[in-house]
């Protein structure tokens, strides 16, 4: 038994790994494509483990996933492969479609066939669970109820259109073939290993470089953020327990509007990274600066986490405070890590950023 998870070096799916395997013993085989995004430091925790097989690959090259399937024989797929940056989709919205759209279309033929060619309780038992984003829903009012899993689908950026279109084709896989999928719609997730573009990773890194900290027009956008190691254990429940079909969505239960965040991160880095005495700064804080706002910017993204609290039983565990202090700590203590995997985007792939991505 075995699992096929995509966009493995990434963010999310790095993380995603390195928990399964601290808490399972089956076999992980992890495709990435290894683009701006995608880190083999992610998981070099994981070199010497020979439940962890690393492959460099696209989802949208077919011939690939069908050796890799063929070969390997997994039980399920998770699919974390995405362009998922969305200063990145407004200046090139292509590698957005190609890879979100075109990619999961190719993952999905592959998995459709190799699940068809099962034996009877392997095929029942068989899973693809498609990771998304709460930004496939658009925004919300300040006054609206949260995202819930009944939400019309609503994108404002061609990364969330992209992601929107990849969920669809899912769920048309499952009715028109009954290929067995589930689906998750996280809020802003947050934590070791993110791409350093990112806005909390920005924000640490730039505060500690002393230099301005870039917020979006009036920086009362406001974000449910959820600490990825929660958020782990969210997809482990729904890859076991989920329903066939069904969707579920995971939040952190907690909102905060952009500018707060930015007030927290620096209030934790006068702490812990305090300013030299002689700085000429009072504190951190003094360093934020109010930009041009991105165009399309949504207002405001909250998870209804019901469904998957009531079906499942989970609920995050670490509150925003002590997922950021956390958050900062792991920065603070791999600057090596952001400085190379900064260098290593720059080199991979265009470099458009104007201020912060939430």
């Amino acid at each position: 038994m075995t699992l096929l998870v995509t966009g493995g070096a990434g963010f999310i799916g790095s993380n995603f790994v390195i928990d399964w395997l601290f808490h399972h013993d089956e076999p992980v085989v992890t495709l990435d494509k290894l683009t701006y995004a995608g880190n083999r430091e992610n998981l070099k925790s994981l070199a010497k483990n020979p439940a962890h097989i690393f492959v460099q690959g696209d989802i949208g090259h077919t011939a690939q996933i069908r050796d890799l399937l063929s070969h390997h024989r997994p039980r399920a797929i998770i699919n974390f492969a995405a362009e998922s940056h969305v200063d990145r989709s407004l200046y090139n919205p292509g590698a957005f479609v190609e890879t979100n759209i075109m990619g999961t279309f190719c993952l999905l033929e592959s998995a459709r066939d190799y699940w068809q060619s099962l034996p009877p309780a392997q095929k029942q038992a068989f899973r693809v669970l498609q990771i998304s984003t709460d930004e496939v829903y658009g925004t919300l009012t300040p006054d609206a109820p949260a995202f819930c899993e009944d939400s019309r689908y609503a994108p404002n950026s061609p990364y969330s259109a992209s992601k929107a279109a990849a969920d669809h084709l899912v769920r048309a896989y499952h009715h028109s073939y009954g290929l067995p999928v589930l689906t998750t719609n996280c809020s802003n997730n947050y934590g070791p290993y993110q791409f350093p573009e990112k806005f909390i990773p920005l924000m640490i890194r730039t505060a500690c470089a002393r230099k301005p900290l870039p917020v979006y027009g009036d920086g009362l956008q406001i974000r449910d953020w959820l600490y990825v190691g929660d958020h782990c254990r969210a997809l482990r429940m729904v890859l076991e327990h989920g329903r066939c079909g069904g969707v579920y969505n995971i939040g952190g239960l907690t909102e905060k509007t952009n500018l707060a965040l930015v007030h927290s991160l620096c209030d934790l880095l006068d702490r812990l990274n305090p300013l030299h005495k002689d700085n000429p700064l009072r504190s951190y804080r003094d360093l934020i600066t109010f930009v041009t706002d991105r165009p399309g910017h949504d207002r405001r993204y909250a998870i209804d986490a019901t469904k998957i609290t009531t079906e499942l039983g989970w609920r995050p565990t670490e509150s925003l405070d002590s997922g950021l202090h956390k958050t900062v700590r792991w920065y603070l203590d791999h600057k090596d890590w952001c400085e190379h995997h900064t260098t290593n985007a720059h080199h991979k792939g265009p470099h458009h950023h104007k201020g912060q991505m939430t």
